[in-house]
């Protein structure tokens, strides 16, 4: 596994929540133990990929965590940024 593994653990999870997932792009921003992935989605999208009180971001957060974990004993961050 890698960053880049992270990355596309986002990308598969956004898509399949969204309806233009031609829109979704992650991005990584750090690197190391404790990479940043911002992800952005089409704004007609931006509550999906969130959630009702913030629930679904919170447990994209919790499945990125666990594979960061897996990876390298480190944490990754989750932005949504719109």
């Amino acid at each position: 596994m890698s960053s880049q593994t992270l990355l596309e653990l986002v990308e598969i999870i956004a898509k399949a929540l969204v309806d233009d997932p031609e829109s979704v792009q992650v991005d990584a921003v750090g690197s190391g133990r404790h990479p940043r992935i911002e992800l952005s989605v089409a704004q007609d999208d931006i509550g999906k990929v969130i959630g009702k009180d913030g629930r679904t971001a919170q447990s994209m957060r919790v499945l990125l965590n666990a594979a960061a974990s897996k990876l390298d004993g480190g944490r990754a961050y989750l932005d949504i940024v719109d």
